[in-house]
């Protein structure tokens, strides 16, 4: 099935991929493409419309970024967004203008004159602003739509040739009607007849799989996480017991990690799953590493190495599967021209393997759409659910060297904060959640002893793509218990504390 189609054209925005996202949320397919992405290109996509993003760019600036040439003219419906809005008016013999004061943060909305685009939205709401130039002149043919007491031009548009701009952020949560303006756009100017659910991709995607495969053999690597997880079950779906799995266990996992993934893919879901487990092995290997990117390297390697091995016992496969997620391609550098960061799964591939070709079954979804499609597969929520966790695991949220005795004070410990925050009902609430064993000792007194132990520090974030995150209000009610519970039960543990740094400046991990 081909499903509708909306094109988002990069310009460099810190909200662009979750434009993207709120697309789908919609129930329209949707990709990120950069700004200088050729015409020809857009047109052969058949886009039912296309967003412009916002970015950090002036559009009178000398090296701005521009609309494709033509772009305007192929009739495709278009929304520009904050930066997008301001060059679609530029290019189109409008007046872009430094403002003489930015406009941040919430500011109220008033609609002027209805649009297609405000069908179910109040006069008056709350949008969100962040731009530091506004659209003084629109071109002829546009007309005003809605401002605010800082913005003349807060929304406008031309509904014959059906291009409109919106100078605030429609995608972000503090705006009020942001979705409805959205899907305004996407039904009642793009014509969108919603064909884009999870229920919909599984089905097509096994009965794909099945086609590609045939009577061919599949190898991949299982690592506990949700995409591997769900990438695996996709595989194992369209055709059973030619896909083989193999699951490095390198002993840096959380606790009972490695026996839930045994118990559910091979007991319960009857998967061809070999085991390896390694855990003293890659322990030897980071006996006496303190610096975290040491650590990264040697686990990456050695994981690569494990695996190759296992992988020539099982012999000639045609394909390698991966859990590719759509952010891994973009931040990669394969759908946005700069690179963000490197990830395992796009490039650097384990070429000892004998295969003939790549299967990545997730290639196109978000996280949260991976886990809609593990939970129409039948998924238990616990391998749905699962918390986050980088490939190192354990390994570098322990500061300094990795032990045996760490590594069991650790899982202890964030198996209580997990566990905690679940019986809170805060589990799907918080992004990320999980406890760090730090490098530091202080004096404690535990019973009538004086100790000198590690300090257990939490971490939980909320974040919508995990590009920017702010720490989490956990109730004190809930960290009370947490940290009572965890300087009575887990050893080698004496204080706690909570860390409250948002990111930037800081990461989530602290490793």
């Amino acid at each position: 099935m081909q499903h509708q189609k909306i094109l988002v054209l990069d310009f460099g925005g810190q909200y662009n991929m979750l434009i993207a996202r709120r697309v789908r949320d919609l129930g329209v397919y949707c990709e990120l493409l950069p700004w200088d992405t050729a015409t020809e290109k857009i047109r052969a996509y058949d886009p039912i419309g296309i967003v412009l993003t916002g970015g950090p760019d002036s559009v009178y600036g000398k090296d701005a970024p521009r609309i494709p040439h033509g772009l305007l003219s192929l009739g495709i419906p278009v929304l520009g967004i904050c930066y997008g809005a301001q060059l679609l008016a530029h290019t189109l013999g409008g007046k872009v203008v430094h403002a003489e004061a930015g406009e941040y943060g919430k500011r109220e909305l008033s609609l002027c004159k209805a649009s297609p685009l405000s069908e179910g939205i109040p006069a008056k709401s709350v949008c969100w602003m962040s731009h530091t130039d506004l659209i003084q002149e629109l071109p002829a043919g546009f007309d005003t739509l809605a401002t605010t007491a800082g913005c003349p031009v807060a929304l406008f548009g031309n509904a014959e040739k059906k291009l409109y701009g919106v100078q605030f952020h429609p995608e972000v949560a503090h705006t009020e009607y942001g979705n409805k303006l959205l899907g305004n756009f996407l039904y009642n100017v793009c014509g969108a007849v919603g064909d884009w659910t999870m229920k919909n991709f599984a089905e097509e995607q096994i009965l794909r799989l099945r086609e590609k495969i045939g009577e061919g053999r599949v190898l991949l690597a299982m690592s506990g996480g949700v995409d591997s997880a769900v990438a695996a079950a996709l595989i194992h779906r369209a055709v059973g017991n030619k896909l083989t799995c193999v699951f490095v266990d390198h002993g840096l996992l959380r606790k009972n990690e490695a026996e839930e993934v045994m118990r559910v893919f091979r007991g319960e879901l009857g998967m061809d799953l070999v085991k390896a487990d390694a855990g003293e092995r890659f322990l030897r290997a980071l006996e006496g590493v303190s610096d975290p990117e040491r650590k990264r390297r040697i686990i990456g390697e050695l994981f690569i190495r494990v695996f190759e091995e296992e992988a020539k016992k099982i012999g000639k496969v045609d394909f390698l599967a991966q859990g590719t997620i759509y952010p891994d391609v973009v931040e990669s550098g394969k759908g946005k021209s700069a690179v963000i960061k490197s990830h395992h799964n796009v490039g650097g591939l384990p070429d000892v393997v004998d295969f003939k070709e790549i299967v990545e079954p997730l290639r196109d979804l978000f996280k949260d759409e991976v886990r809609r499609v593990g939970t129409e597969l039948g998924l238990p929520e616990e391998v749905v659910w699962r918390q986050p966790c980088p490939g190192p695991a354990l390994a570098i949220r322990i500061m300094g060297e990795v032990t045996p005795e760490k590594l069991e004070t650790l899982r202890d410990a964030d198996a209580i904060f997990r566990e905690e925050i679940a019986k809170a009902g805060l589990a799907r609430k918080i992004w990320q959640y999980f406890a760090v064993l730090t490098d530091s000792k202080t004096v404690g007194v535990q019973g009538d002893f004086r100790t000198y132990e590690n300090v257990i520090a939490l971490r939980a974030v909320t974040s919508v793509d995990a590009m920017t995150a702010d720490w989490a209000r956990i109730p004190y009610e809930v960290l009370e218990r947490v940290s009572t519970r965890i300087a009575n039960e887990v050893k080698h543990a004496n204080r706690v504390v909570y860390d409250i740094t948002s990111k930037p400046p800081a990461t989530i991990e602290w490793e």
